[in-house]
């Protein structure tokens, strides 16, 4: 994959990524694991990109009306503070691939739900701080060790725990992982770690992939034939990840 493939891809990822409030990092670790990139340069690169896509796509639903502060407030006490300690972390090759796997495991279930999207439009429960500080702690500590944002893991939790409608979880995942991906970034930056080369021309395939997708996301319901197609693209990889380790 080179030349204007891997833009592409990107492209494709972020747009699909970011409709449902993602940033795409455990779709540009996917792809850059199965090229063979080493782990510590995939894993930053994929944040950066995280950054700008979560960031793209939480202006799209901060505009369109879905952004809640005081449920995304209680998940960053914890949350940005252990992103940065996992940023810090080093983890065995075999430790990354079977965390990675598991998170790209996990979303690949979260997208073959589509019936996820549509329910709880009037949430009946309000998360209480005993429930939101441990889970942003452990989603923290998990995304900067992974090198993702945390949405992956946030997004399902909050809907069938009826913290939020499908929208509004967007929202607060989007913020979630715009805080995460650069807490984790600073931890990983101390350790001047690397970057993929020709990078600026993914930041600029993630940023209109990006827009394209969050857009798409925040004024229409996101097609549940795209998300299965992306659940399947996830869990392939996952399971090539999986075989590395036999």
């Amino acid at each position: 994959m080179t030349g204007i493939e891997l833009p592409l891809a990107v492209f494709m990822i972020a747009a699909l990524y970011g409709a449902v409030g993602h940033g795409g990092a455990s779709g540009y670790l996917a792809i850059l694991a199965l090229l063979g990139v080493n782990h510590q340069t995939a894993s930053t690169t994929a944040l950066v990109l995280n950054l700008f896509v979560a960031g793209v796509s939480f202006i799209a639903y901060q505009r369109a009306g879905h952004f809640r502060p005081a449920l995304l407030a209680p998940l960053l006490i914890t949350s940005v503070p252990f992103a940065f300690l996992g940023g810090l972390l080093k983890v065995s090759m075999p430790v990354y691939n079977i965390l990675l796997a598991l998170a790209l495991a996990a979303f690949a279930l979260r997208m073959l739900a589509p019936r996820l999207q549509t329910l709880n439009e009037q949430p009946t429960e309000t998360p209480a701080l005993k429930a939101t500080l441990p889970m942003g702690a452990v989603l923290g500590l998990i995304s900067g060790i992974v090198g993702v944002g945390g949405g992956i893991f946030l997004s399902p939790l909050m809907i069938i725990r009826r913290w939020a409608t499908p929208k509004v979880t967007s929202a607060t995942a989007a913020g979630f992982i715009l805080a995460n991906s650069l807490a984790g970034l600073g931890g990983r930056l101390m350790q001047d770690a690397p970057i993929l080369d020709g990078f600026p021309a993914l930041i600029v395939a993630g940023v209109l992939g990006g827009w394209l997708g969050s857009y798409l996301g925040a004024r229409l319901a996101p097609s549940p034939v795209l998300c299965r197609l992306l659940a399947l693209v996830l869990m392939i990889a996952a399971c090539k990840l999986m075989l590395r380790l036999s």
